[in-house]
């Protein structure tokens, strides 16, 4: 049986944690959510929820994913997954739509999977202008520079452990999704998008919520895209 491990980011959910955790499919074996100095009852609602909850006092997205992977790294040879799923603790992805995310890893042994926000399956307003254009941006960059098939920066993501590792993910911000993609990219892995449904979150976003959020989350993404472009 496939052990799957899930890590939810989450910065003052509390109202949403609780909806994303009851929403997870059975077949995973844990859900870790990583409390990025929240302080409102996110912690109290996820572990009420049947969440492993931990602490991150480092304010970042990367800083998140970085300490559940920690985490993970440190539980017995026999507890490791077999695939880790990223997911938002702001409900705005569907939870349950994990079973078809893992598919690709699980029925054709792909490497990586994106659950693409298709205009078509995503709710009004649910992705801002900055968020549609940062998306395309970043995407038709990486077509032009590494003849990437991506078309989303997506969230909601899977990937085989072992490769995730092997990415050697550094990026403590608004770099994360891009910084995966674009080592995926560069390692040859195998990936495929999968479509997926998008609604409006529960709260505000911390990051395309803001102008400040947008500016700084912009001004990353391209950097780890120009990084990549001159790396030989």
């Amino acid at each position: 049986m496939t052990n799957i491990k899930v890590i939810i980011p989450a910065y003052n959910e509390a109202d949403s944690i609780a909806h994303v955790i009851k929403d997870i499919p059975d077949i995973v074996s844990e859900i870790i959510v990583v409390s990025n100095n929240s302080n409102d009852d996110t912690e109290i609602n996820a572990k009420h929820a049947g969440a492993t909850v931990l602490k991150e006092t480092n304010r970042g997205y990367g800083y998140a994913c970085l300490k559940g992977m920690d985490y993970i790294a440190n539980l017995n040879t026999e507890q490791q997954p077999d695939i880790i799923v990223f997911l938002d603790g702001d409900y705005s992805d569907y939870p349950e739509e994990l079973t078809k995310i893992v598919q690709p890893i699980i029925a054709n042994n792909t490497d990586f999977v994106i659950g693409a926000r298709v205009k078509a399956l995503r709710e009004k307003g649910a992705m801002t202008v900055p968020q549609i254009f940062g998306n395309w941006l970043a995407t038709t960059l990486m077509s032009i520079l590494f003849r990437a098939k991506f078309t989303d920066l997506g969230p909601f993501r899977a990937i085989k452990y072992d490769k995730l590792l092997q990415l050697k993910m550094e990026d403590k911000t608004y770099g994360w999704t891009v910084e995966m993609q674009l080592k995926v990219l560069r390692q040859k892995l195998t990936y495929v998008e999968v479509p997926v449904n998008y609604r409006n979150r529960i709260g505000v976003s911390k990051v395309s919520g803001t102008v400040k959020g947008a500016i700084f989350a912009g001004v990353k993404i391209l950097g780890w895209i120009f990084k990549y472009s001159f790396k030989k």
